[in-house]
């Protein structure tokens, strides 16, 4: 594969360095507006450089990141950052494939405009990390929230030095998947850097946190399994009772485990093998989709193919026309081996920093599409009811209402918002994507309502 060495992106912003000693850079330059779907609104495409301290020198990464303005007032509107979860897939994948303002065509030639595309009021920036996914190369040595959010808040910091003109603008952390550990932990980092001041770094203005589908309680989370499986809301039995009733008798051993991991990080292995063959794998040998549990999965790993993302990401074109410079930046839309790495996190609970955010003054909404297996609705919502923050008592007692003219259900208050949406699975956006674009808007709107 060429890269092409004139295409070699100029550094834009330097000097910030973390508490553990590592230095960050932004480099990038604008996007041929004709590669994805002649979009009108300004394109960025770029790195994000992390250098390791001498105690440090084996931390060095370049993650790589598309940014698009909003079509609509890029000055004032609000700036969004998206995670895709995994942890290991690239959230390139999820702009071409769910809320970019483009898609790849059947043949991977070419794209296609996306009518409902989240820049439609916003300016969105799509990030790929850690080091290992999508375009992101480097030392792939993360593997828990504590890197992944220090490096996600430095890049804030340099990105808006790079770019003042969005500096100021409203910003909201929205995560998929494995996103609901992402992006409560980088958000709270934000509010933690806002509130230590540190010279040379600028105030950051986090408004609000959005987790899709999100894996955020998996105390909470995992005890709803049995019941998404058999006795879920389309009445679609994936199991058989014998099974349902194995599933059942393992949560309380599982949530035990679970406990322990939050207090001890040795215990987190056991925690991980454990839930996972007596709650998910009794699913999995089903055949169904785990992200929707009206489909069959099929031969693809994924149960989605993506072979024209793929092929369009590896066209010599596309990777020049993205800065992409590095032989080392190998797009995959997911990394087995960046999963593996965060065995020992996956049981780990945000929803203490979500209730820190809360009691900040930054706006939440967890958001699930109702036929997802494998991070469903029934634990989202569960936990949302479940953590203890001072606004509990009138969440739970708000009731949920219909919402967008059946579209789903949605709970409110303090601050706080749980939405349940019909009819999607995993990938909100992608299955319903003219819902997913309201819901959208009027949160970054503060308009949200039954």
């Amino acid at each position: 594969m060429k890269f092409n060495s004139s295409t070699l992106l100029l550094p834009l912003a330097t000097g910030f360095k973390s508490d553990l000693g590592r230095s960050y850079t932004v480099s990038d330059d604008v996007v041929d507006a004709k590669l994805c779907g002649n979009e009108k609104a300004k394109s960025l495409s770029g790195y994000l450089s992390v250098k390791g301290s001498e105690f440090d020198s084996k931390s060095d990464k370049e993650l790589f990141y598309w940014m698009f303005e909003s079509q609509e007032a890029p000055a004032e509107a609000p700036f969004v950052v998206w995670l895709t979860g995994g942890p290991g897939c690239s959230s390139t994948l999820a702009l071409l494939s769910e809320n970019g303002p483009c898609s790849v065509n059947k043949d991977g030639t070419g794209t296609l405009p996306n009518p409902n595309s989240w820049n439609a009021k916003a300016n969105v920036l799509w990030l790929d990390q850690p080091a290992g996914v999508g375009f992101s190369y480097g030392s792939q040595n993360d593997k828990d929230q504590e890197m992944i959010a220090e490096d996600a808040y430095y890049f804030l910091q340099t990105f808006f030095e790079a770019h003042p003109e969005y500096s100021k603008n409203e910003l909201f952390l929205f995560g998929e998947s494995y996103g609901g550990h992402y992006a409560p932990a980088i958000s709270h980092r934000i509010m933690q850097g806002n509130t230590e001041g540190k010279e040379g770094t600028q105030n950051l203005n986090l408004a609000g946190l959005g987790v899709g589908n999100g894996l955020t309680s998996p105390e909470i989370q995992y005890a709803y399994y049995p019941q998404m499986a058999y006795n879920n809301s389309h009445n679609i039995q994936t199991v058989d009772e014998k099974t349902y009733e194995s599933m059942l008798a393992a949560v309380p051993k599982c949530q035990g485990m679970i406990k322990k991991c939050n207090e001890d990080d040795n215990q987190c292995s056991r925690a991980y093998t454990y839930c996972n063959q007596a709650l998910t794998s009794p699913y999995y040998k089903s055949g169904l989709n785990p992200y929707d549990i009206r489909k069959e999965c099929g031969d693809n790993p994924l149960c989605y193919d993506f072979t024209n993302v793929e092929t369009w990401l590896t066209t010599q074109s596309t990777l020049d026309a993205l800065h992409v410079t590095s032989a080392s930046a190998k797009w995959q839309s997911c990394n087995t081996q960046i999963n593996k790495q965060f065995k020992n996190d996956w049981m780990k609970r945000f929803d203490p920093f979500v209730k820190d955010l809360l009691e900040g003054g930054v706006r939440v909404m967890i958001y699930a599409g109702d036929v997802d297996f494998i991070c469903n609705s029934l634990g989202n919502k569960a936990w949302t009811l479940g953590f203890d923050w001072s606004g509990k008592e009138a969440f739970n007692g708000a009731g949920d209402k219909d919402w967008n003219s059946g579209a789903g259900t949605i709970r409110q208050s303090g601050g706080l918002t749980f939405l349940e949406v019909s009819e999607a699975g995993h990938m909100v956006p992608s299955d319903q994507p003219v819902v997913a674009l309201s819901m959208l808007n009027d949160f970054l709107a503060n308009t949200l309502a039954a």
